[in-house]
């Protein structure tokens, strides 16, 4: 298993954070926990930079929405 380092927790977070940043108060915690979950895979598949983890988190809130799930809180 790879280890995360702090540098690369943080980008995940802001990353998080920047995604999330659109949405109604931020999101609910279906869609954060979503998008962390598909951040956590890209980061051990080493998908680290600031750069990367971006789009892997507007790619899995795109498919968030596209999948049907309840939609985050309006």
């Amino acid at each position: 298993m790879y280890e995360l380092t702090d540098p690369i927790k943080t980008y995940m977070e802001r990353a998080l954070e920047e995604t999330c940043r659109a949405l109604p108060y931020g999101g609910d915690h279906e869609v954060r926990a979503f998008i962390a979950h598909r951040l956590a895979d890209a980061a051990q598949g080493r998908r680290t930079t600031l750069g990367e983890l971006g789009i892997v988190a507007r790619k899995a809130l795109a498919d968030y929405r596209a999948s049907g799930r309840p939609s985050e809180r309006r």
